[in-house]
Protein backbone atom coordinates (compact mmCIF):
# COMPACT_ATOMS: atom_id res chain seq x y z
CA UNK A 1 0.00 0.00 0.00
CA UNK A 2 1.08 3.35 -0.95
CA UNK A 3 -0.71 6.50 -0.39
CA UNK A 4 -0.58 10.34 -1.75
CA UNK A 5 -1.96 13.11 -0.07
CA UNK A 6 -3.04 16.30 -2.71
CA UNK A 7 -5.78 18.14 -3.87
CA UNK A 8 -8.14 15.34 -5.55
CA UNK A 9 -11.30 16.57 -7.58
CA UNK A 10 -14.13 14.12 -8.27
CA UNK A 11 -15.41 14.33 -12.38
CA UNK A 12 -18.33 12.55 -14.51
CA UNK A 13 -17.52 11.66 -18.10
CA UNK A 14 -20.54 11.08 -20.39
CA UNK A 15 -19.76 9.36 -23.84
CA UNK A 16 -21.39 6.46 -26.08
CA UNK A 17 -20.12 3.60 -24.94
CA UNK A 18 -20.13 0.59 -27.01
CA UNK A 19 -22.09 -2.22 -24.98
CA UNK A 20 -20.97 -6.21 -25.19
CA UNK A 21 -24.09 -6.73 -27.22
CA UNK A 22 -23.24 -4.30 -30.03
CA UNK A 23 -25.43 -1.28 -29.17
CA UNK A 24 -24.35 1.60 -27.76
CA UNK A 25 -25.43 3.83 -24.56
CA UNK A 26 -25.30 6.87 -23.49
CA UNK A 27 -22.87 6.68 -20.11
CA UNK A 28 -21.38 8.57 -17.48
CA UNK A 29 -18.49 7.28 -15.88
CA UNK A 30 -16.75 9.23 -12.40
CA UNK A 31 -12.96 9.16 -11.72
CA UNK A 32 -10.98 11.00 -9.75
CA UNK A 33 -8.15 13.41 -10.91
CA UNK A 34 -4.82 14.78 -8.76
CA UNK A 35 -5.09 18.67 -10.17
CA UNK A 36 -4.30 22.28 -8.66
CA UNK A 37 -7.88 23.62 -10.02
CA UNK A 38 -10.87 23.32 -11.74
CA UNK A 39 -9.32 23.83 -15.22
CA UNK A 40 -6.21 21.70 -14.55
CA UNK A 41 -9.31 18.51 -13.46
CA UNK A 42 -10.39 19.33 -16.40
CA UNK A 43 -7.67 19.37 -18.97
CA UNK A 44 -6.36 16.24 -17.17
CA UNK A 45 -9.38 13.98 -17.26
CA UNK A 46 -9.74 15.26 -20.83
CA UNK A 47 -6.15 13.81 -21.67
CA UNK A 48 -6.31 10.90 -19.59
CA UNK A 49 -9.99 9.67 -21.38
CA UNK A 50 -8.54 10.75 -24.63
CA UNK A 51 -6.70 7.40 -24.79
CA UNK A 52 -9.79 5.38 -23.76
CA UNK A 53 -12.63 6.88 -25.47
CA UNK A 54 -12.75 6.91 -29.24
CA UNK A 55 -15.15 9.40 -30.35
CA UNK A 56 -16.59 12.57 -28.29
CA UNK A 57 -16.95 13.09 -24.70
CA UNK A 58 -17.92 15.73 -22.45
CA UNK A 59 -16.98 16.70 -18.93
CA UNK A 60 -20.46 16.74 -16.76
CA UNK A 61 -19.15 17.65 -13.82
CA UNK A 62 -16.28 18.54 -11.74
CA UNK A 63 -16.19 18.54 -7.72
CA UNK A 64 -13.57 19.20 -5.05
CA UNK A 65 -13.49 15.59 -3.53
CA UNK A 66 -13.93 15.15 0.31
CA UNK A 67 -10.54 13.19 0.61
CA UNK A 68 -7.67 14.81 0.48
CA UNK A 69 -5.36 11.97 1.43
CA UNK A 70 -5.95 8.55 -1.35
CA UNK A 71 -4.48 4.78 -0.53
CA UNK A 72 -3.77 2.91 -3.33
CA UNK A 73 -3.21 -0.66 -3.64
CA UNK A 74 -0.33 -2.70 -5.57
CA UNK A 75 -2.55 -5.60 -5.68
CA UNK A 76 -3.86 -5.80 -9.26
CA UNK A 77 -7.15 -7.59 -8.35
CA UNK A 78 -7.98 -4.33 -6.33
CA UNK A 79 -10.44 -2.49 -8.80
CA UNK A 80 -12.94 -0.75 -6.66
CA UNK A 81 -12.73 2.38 -4.77
CA UNK A 82 -14.42 3.13 -1.04
CA UNK A 83 -15.20 6.19 0.68
CA UNK A 84 -13.66 5.77 4.32
CA UNK A 85 -14.24 8.47 7.12
CA UNK A 86 -12.10 7.36 10.28
CA UNK A 87 -12.58 9.26 13.14
CA UNK A 88 -9.09 10.15 15.41
CA UNK A 89 -8.97 9.48 18.80
CA UNK A 90 -7.38 12.14 21.51
CA UNK A 91 -7.29 13.19 24.84
CA UNK A 92 -7.79 16.84 25.77
CA UNK A 93 -4.82 16.88 28.12
CA UNK A 94 -6.88 19.34 30.34
CA UNK A 95 -10.28 18.03 30.31
CA UNK A 96 -8.78 14.22 30.24
CA UNK A 97 -12.05 13.84 27.85
CA UNK A 98 -11.81 11.71 24.26
CA UNK A 99 -11.96 14.19 21.36
CA UNK A 100 -12.44 12.79 17.97
CA UNK A 101 -11.90 14.17 14.61
CA UNK A 102 -13.32 13.16 11.30
CA UNK A 103 -10.74 12.51 8.21
CA UNK A 104 -12.34 11.26 4.90
CA UNK A 105 -10.05 8.45 2.85
CA UNK A 106 -10.21 6.85 -0.45
CA UNK A 107 -9.18 3.26 -0.42
CA UNK A 108 -8.46 0.85 -3.25
CA UNK A 109 -9.26 -2.58 -2.28
CA UNK A 110 -11.49 -5.42 -4.12
CA UNK A 111 -13.70 -6.08 -1.37
CA UNK A 112 -15.11 -4.14 1.92
CA UNK A 113 -13.02 -6.17 4.13
CA UNK A 114 -9.99 -5.69 1.82
CA UNK A 115 -10.23 -1.85 2.26
CA UNK A 116 -10.70 -2.32 5.73
CA UNK A 117 -7.81 -4.40 5.99
CA UNK A 118 -5.95 -1.89 4.00
CA UNK A 119 -6.94 1.12 5.80
CA UNK A 120 -5.41 -0.89 8.94
CA UNK A 121 -2.16 -1.84 7.08
CA UNK A 122 -1.61 1.90 6.47
CA UNK A 123 -3.17 2.98 9.40
CA UNK A 124 -0.90 0.33 12.03
CA UNK A 125 1.99 1.97 11.17
CA UNK A 126 1.39 5.44 12.99
CA UNK A 127 1.12 5.86 16.69
CA UNK A 128 -2.81 7.30 16.13
CA UNK A 129 -5.77 5.71 17.91
CA UNK A 130 -8.77 5.40 15.31
CA UNK A 131 -11.97 3.85 14.06
CA UNK A 132 -13.43 3.30 11.08
CA UNK A 133 -16.53 5.03 11.26
CA UNK A 134 -18.20 4.71 8.06
CA UNK A 135 -17.24 3.17 4.77
CA UNK A 136 -18.52 2.39 1.28
CA UNK A 137 -18.06 1.80 -2.11
CA UNK A 138 -17.95 4.29 -4.88
CA UNK A 139 -18.79 4.64 -8.49
CA UNK A 140 -15.24 5.74 -9.25
CA UNK A 141 -13.69 3.72 -12.12
CA UNK A 142 -10.18 5.15 -11.58
CA UNK A 143 -7.83 7.71 -10.03
CA UNK A 144 -5.42 9.64 -11.95
CA UNK A 145 -2.40 11.01 -10.81
CA UNK A 146 -0.28 14.23 -11.57
CA UNK A 147 2.89 12.95 -13.60
CA UNK A 148 5.59 15.03 -14.36
CA UNK A 149 5.84 15.98 -17.86
CA UNK A 150 8.41 14.03 -20.02
CA UNK A 151 9.02 16.29 -23.00
CA UNK A 152 12.16 17.31 -24.04
CA UNK A 153 11.17 20.92 -24.25
CA UNK A 154 9.35 21.56 -21.01
CA UNK A 155 11.34 23.50 -18.55
CA UNK A 156 11.13 22.68 -14.63
CA UNK A 157 8.98 24.41 -12.40
CA UNK A 158 11.63 25.39 -10.01
CA UNK A 159 15.20 25.99 -10.80
CA UNK A 160 17.91 25.76 -8.37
Amino acid sequence: MRSRTANWFETAIRYDKTMEDGMTKKVIEYYVVDALSFGEAEETITQEMSAYISGEFEVKNITPAAFHEVFFSENDNDDRWYKAKLQFITIDEKTEKEKRSSVTYLVQAATLNGAVKNIDEVMGGTMIDYVISNISETKFMDVFEHTASTKKDDKPEFEG
